[in-house]
């Protein structure tokens, strides 16, 4: 049975649910002083005494971490509370997307990707100023705003840099997907660790897949200390070469090799942009020339780019969807592909299609070989399906 909504936290008058997580639930308020619209996060305080100051500690150090950093891209914190056995944080009511949501569906346009990271890079380099370390960068953590502006949230995991400072339980907190060889390995880290989270995000805006995976949460953790990342321009072959260069740096084992602060990570990426917008005219270009007369989706086909030979293998396995990046209909597909000698039905990018299913729309087919990334590293040669839709 479903508890009531709480009519009030403080001073804060609930309106409405806004949805739920594994430990509490986000409500949308007003804050009648100011006439302003708040989101409320809750946790319910459960367990032990010593179970229960340990989460509300850790529930309110996001409050401290967030509220005292001051920074546009950060989530701005108003007030901080509990009522019996629910502590709440009143934050800033945000309109935009999760960046978990936007990257759904494949990867974001080079220059979109760029930019964001940038934001994020820019943002964390305060944080890390002010001694606070996030510790979880991650797409559910990041908000896009409907005008463009990123904002960071959830510091729920955030610890201040002091090393008196330590979990309770000594507990794994984070996602092993886009931790730092460091974290999951245990060892001490520090604001570094950040930078290899926030490459990881960018990694898989650029292409659509992170750069370490497994089968299970051993094999993955192995691959995040051990793997190799392919370069994303072996993935997407439309990107410029820079962003190799970048993204080796900020996926270094070794915090030693990265970048010695979000700052520099961030002034990398902004340099970057005229190599990345020359790189995405040129992939119009080429679809201009080729006749097309559509827009192409720099977001999912950049391997279009990559020179148009057609090869002879048997067995493709495609998908084609509206892509969400662009308000035209038609454009090139995105794609989903298998190894050519494989018999399964179900694409590494996670579409399931039958073998040899071809394209029920008029267009031009392009095949081309194309690097298919496991556990971060080059496991097959398949071919990707490119098509061109009139």
């Amino acid at each position: 049975m479903t508890a009531p909504q709480p009519e009030k936290f403080g001073r804060f008058r609930v309106l409405g649910e806004l949805g739920r997580g594994a430990m509490g639930v986000v409500y949308r308020a007003e804050d009648p002083a100011l006439g302003r619209a708040v989101a409320i996060k809750t946790v319910t305080l459960t367990g032990t005494q010593e179970e229960r100051a340990h989460f509300e500690a850790r529930f309110l150090q996001e409050a401290r971490a967030a509220g005292g950093i001051g920074h546009p891209s950060i989530i701005t914190i108003y007030d901080v509370g509990r009522e019996e056995d629910v502590a709440f944080i009143a934050m800033e009511l945000l309109d935009g997307r999760e960046l978990r949501d936007l990257i759904r569906g494949g990867a974001l346009a080079p220059s979109e990707a760029v930019e964001i990271a940038a934001q994020v890079a820019e943002a964390l380099a305060i944080a890390h100023e002010r001694g606070v370390i996030h510790r979880d960068v991650k797409p559910g953590n990041v908000m896009i705003l409907s005008d463009g502006r990123v904002k960071i949230m959830d510091f729920g995991i955030a610890r201040l840099r002091d090393p008196a400072v330590k979990t309770a339980t000594g507990m794994l907190l984070g996602s092993p997907r886009y931790m730092a060889p460091e974290q999951v390995s245990g060892n001490p880290f520090d604001h570094r660790a950040d930078i290899f989270s926030l490459g990881v995000v960018l990694y898989e805006m650029l292409t659509g897949v992170t750069p370490f995976a497994g089968d299970d949460i051993t094999q993955l953790m192995f691959q995040v200390v051990n793997g190799v990342a392919v370069p994303p321009s072996h993935v997407n072959p439309v990107l410029p070469t820079v962003l190799d260069y970048i993204l080796a740096r900020a996926l270094k084992k070794n915090p030693e090799e990265r970048y010695g602060n979000a700052a520099e990570f961030a002034a990398d990426l902004r340099d970057a942009i005229p190599d990345v917008l020359e790189a995405e005219a040129a992939v119009r270009a080429r679809a201009e020339s080729a006749g097309s007369g559509t827009q192409p989706d720099l977001a999912a086909t950049g391997a279009a780019s990559h020179g148009a030979h057609a090869i002879d293998h048997g067995g493709e396995v495609v998908e084609l969807r509206p892509s969400p990046r662009f308000d035209c209909v038609e454009g090139l597909a995105r794609l989903a592909v298998l190894p050519v000698d494989a018999d399964a039905t179900r694409s590494r990018a996670g579409f399931t299609v039958p073998p040899g299913t071809k394209s029920s729309r008029p267009g031009l087919r392009i095949d081309l070989p194309f690097a298919m990334v496991v556990a971060g590293y080059v496991a097959a040669t398949i071919v990707a399906a490119i098509i061109v839709l009139r």
